[in-house]
């Protein structure tokens, strides 16, 4: 293993590289071809992004109940706040929009104003039976009042589900087929048939409807991804070559550094598709990642290339050395930040896991395509012009490296000051840093589909379902008037807290069939007596209409039923707080030999999928830091040289962490990845510096302060212009109209511009105070990583930049 790292094996890579030039690149054109083909088998998610192991508990209780009463997705709901919708003509046209929705293959069932029915007691029979508010369709005013009247004020089993009697807020219910919930037929649905429909009732009849519900949030939310991806790569694009462009000066590098790019890209594309994986919010983000990743390899690589031309004049021998010299180096970092993504591999979290094998994979694969068709298009080329290298002659470049080499030289305590003080602010900031785990908080805000959210969780407290399944442990022991004594008591609790929708149980049922027991009377809307229980139950069992409407609620055998409210978009703190109080309600109401009370629904389990994320973070972070902390030793094989490395890239984590809590960035899912991400970047900066600072040392016979300075002199210039490239890179992310992302680039921006700073002053301070340390040969020992300048090399790689 060791061989693959010494002098002779980039020798022979070199060789092997420059001698077979056709053969490679047809290599790469086939493999770049056969790679486009798996292109078909991607495929966006159609599903939420599930942030737990499968085998989780949360999870085992949300699938528990899905096989007991199915999807609890599938509501879309239609909402109108507008005086003028009580007419004649509106209203019947928008119980008519309803109905358009009954006949669609997607649709199980459809719930309006015109669909609702009264309960009503058949004496004659001695069973309910339904009667519809509306017949067939409204012919005037007076029939508009009578159902107003009706609705609002005597049949509180309705209220808060189609409509707000305070407010007038009417609305319409389209359950969906729980089988393509999960599905592209979900999709089309939405898109080719809600969106067409509502749109022309919204232009026919002036009134502004609202839509909201869990599959058309997430169809919504999913087509704003997919559209960003194109537009992330061609900013990208457009930016890194901009800047690219602006320190090279020629069009000729920046051209071959955007095929490189591209071609990893369309690797990367077909890794996901190869790997059967779904485009998801995480690997989304990969492509335009491998860019700004990628173009930092090019720097590298043609800088040195035109550095060498420039000190000797020899074309081949120059793309020889670009191998030998940058190759090994290059290798190193692209490792090391495969290694920030691949740790997420070993999270049980499968989103987590599919991001970090494409990615991780992806970086290889750009080093790769780096290294063979960089070296092998120049050999094509001319030789390069004086315009060409003039950039490494501008006088601001030197500028800025005398000023880091003045800085480290006279002002070494001043940046040790610096640095505690950046340290103490920071950790005040971190104890800051809340959790959140809001389901909407990353989608645009400014979006119409976010407002309607909003509005919805105004008007009726929230769209995220929130369920409680009560298992009775025996057949029919729902129906049991003290279970639902129990179960009204829980609700009252749902009642009163705010963040929570009027919850929807059997319990209702109930209560609205006592009231039909009672003609319809209002003030018998409660739950029935011991004595009234059993011949109120009798005229239930008789009615087919109650059985029905049972099945809502119920399952089959009677033993289980559910609680269904919906909640408001609220931080983790305040989730947990109601979770804490209901659960403690549960223990109280519920005996747990007699009953196994569980919460779940989609929020709960978004909810708790990002404190395991959290937790995630410090193992995964951990691991990248064990990672690196290996490859250092691998290199040096000192503690101490270990030690110097880690700091300057833990203090821009610490800094940007205290950030998040001065400004209020929360931690979730989105930016618990810019840790392991800045990490895994940052440190290649470390490794370049420290990779040439073993080649002075063993060039200037282990003078510590003549190599510390060699060696920021020449890769100053490099990690200045990377950093450079890697800060508007990232940058990109946040014109994206997703929180999450903006924070994720914002966040990875800043802490790779604190590294910079970090790499380039701290770090050379901490080798030249360490001086009496680390100088000893025997300490550093003949290095892992053999890489000897040529004798008639020392003095030009002394040399500036």
């Amino acid at each position: 293993m060791l061989k693959l790292f010494t002098k002779d094996f980039w020798d022979v890579v070199a060789r092997l590289i420059l001698r077979n030039k056709i053969i490679i690149l047809a290599a790469i054109i086939i493999a770049t071809f056969l790679l486009a083909q798996k292109w078909e088998n991607m495929r966006f998610t159609y599903t939420e992004a599930n942030l737990l192991p499968d085998d989780h508990e949360v999870n085992l209780v949300y699938n528990d109940f899905l096989k007991t009463f199915g999807e609890e997705g599938n509501l879309i709901v239609l909402g109108v706040k507008d005086s003028s919708l009580f007419s004649v003509e509106k209203l019947n046209a928008w119980n008519q929009l309803a109905h358009s929705f009954k006949t669609d293959d997607a649709v199980e069932t459809v719930i309006s104003i015109k669909d609702l029915q009264k309960l009503v007691k058949d004496t004659e029979n001695e069973k309910f039976k339904l009667e519809p508010f509306i017949k067939e369709k409204i012919s005037s005013i007076a029939e508009i009042d009578t159902l107003q009247n009706e609705l609002f004020e005597k049949y509180p089993f309705y209220d808060n589900f189609l409509f707000n009697k305070n407010t007038k807020t009417i609305r319409s219910a389209i359950y969906l087929k729980k089988d393509i919930v999960n599905t592209a037929a979900r999709k089309d649905f939405v898109i080719d048939v809600l969106l067409p429909k509502i749109e022309a009732f919204k232009t026919a009849h002036n009134l502004d409807v609202k839509v909201s519900g869990m599959p058309y949030i997430r169809t919504l939310n999913a087509q704003l991804i997919v559209d960003e991806i194109g537009w992330f790569v061609g900013v990208a694009l457009l930016v890194t070559s901009i800047i690219f462009f602006f320190f090279f000066r020629s069009f000729r590098a920046t051209f071959i550094s955007l095929i490189v790019v591209c071609i990893g890209v369309m690797w990367t594309l077909g890794i996901i598709g190869a790997l059967n994986y779904e485009i998801t919010v995480l690997t989304a983000l990969i492509p335009p990642l491998i860019i700004v990743i990628g173009i930092p390899n090019c720097i590298f690589l043609i800088n040195k290339y035109q550095h060498e031309v420039k000190l000797h004049g020899n074309k081949v021998k120059s793309l020889q050395r670009v191998i030998t010299k940058i190759g090994n180096a290059t290798l190193m970092t692209n490792v090391t930040t495969a290694s920030g993504f691949a740790t997420f591999i070993l999270t049980e979290s499968k989103l987590l896991k599919e991001f970090g094998v494409v990615a991780s994979l992806s970086i290889l694969a750009i080093f790769i395509l780096c290294l063979l068709i960089i070296p092998i298009i120049y050999t094509f080329l001319p030789f390069p012009k004086d315009r060409h290298l003039e950039h490494l002659n501008k006088r601001w470049i030197g500028g800025f490296v005398d000023w880091m080499e003045r800085m480290v030289r006279q002002r070494r305590i001043t940046i040790y000051f610096t640095a505690v003080i950046l340290l103490a602010i920071s950790i005040v900031g971190i104890y800051q840093i809340k959790i959140s785990g809001s389901l909407i908080e990353d989608m645009p805000q400014d979006s119409g589909f976010v407002q309607d959210i909003r509005f919805f969780e105004e008007e009726f407290n929230g769209i995220m379902p929130l369920e409680i399944m009560v298992d009775t442990k025996r057949k029919k022991g729902v129906m049991k008037l003290s279970t639902l004594k129990r179960m009204d008591e829980l609700e009252e609790l749902i009642v009163e807290t705010p963040e929570l929708s009027k919850p929807i149980s059997v319990v209702g049922l109930v209560k609205y069939s006592k009231q039909a027991y009672y003609n319809g009377n209002p003030k018998y809307y409660q739950l029935p007596t011991s004595q009234e229980n059993s011949f109120i139950l009798s005229y239930a069992k008789n009615s087919s209409s109650n059985v029905d409407l049972l099945n809502n609620f119920v399952d089959s055998t009677g033993q289980y039923a559910r609680i269904t409210t919906f909640m408001k978009d609220i931080g983790t703190d305040k989730m947990e707080r109601i979770e804490e109080n209901l659960q403690t309600k549960i223990d109280k109401v519920f005996p747990k030999e007699r009953y196994n009370v569980t919460m779940t629904g989609k929020a709960l389990v978004f909810q708790k999928g990002t404190k395991y994320l959290v937790k995630n973070l410090a193992i995964s972070l951990s691991l990248a830091i064990l990672l690196i902390a290996l490859f250092m030793a691998y290199m040096f094989r000192s503690a101490r040289m270990i030690l110097i490395s880690l700091i300057p890239n833990l203090l821009p984590l610490l800094v940007t962490a205290g950030l998040m809590g001065y400004l209020g960035v929360p931690i979730k899912p989105s930016t618990i990845l810019v840790f392991s991400i800045a990490f895994g970047i940052s440190v290649d900066d470390t490794i370049h510096f420290l990779a040439k600072y073993r080649q002075e040392l063993q060039a200037n016979k282990w003078k510590i302060k003549v190599s510390v300075y060699g060696a920021l002199r020449e890769t100053g210039v490099s990690m200045f212009y990377t950093s450079i490239v890697l800060f508007f890179g990232f940058s990109v992310f946040t014109i994206s109209s997703f929180g999450g992302t903006v924070a994720l680039g914002a966040l990875v921006s800043a802490t790779l511009l604190f590294a910079m700073l970090s790499n380039l002053l701290l770090l050379p301070s901490l080798l030249l105070s360490l001086e009496r340390n680390i100088a000893n040969k025997q300490v550093l020992r003949k290095p892992s990583i053999n890489i000897i300048p040529e004798e008639d090399e020392v003095d030009e790689e002394n040399s500036n930049t």
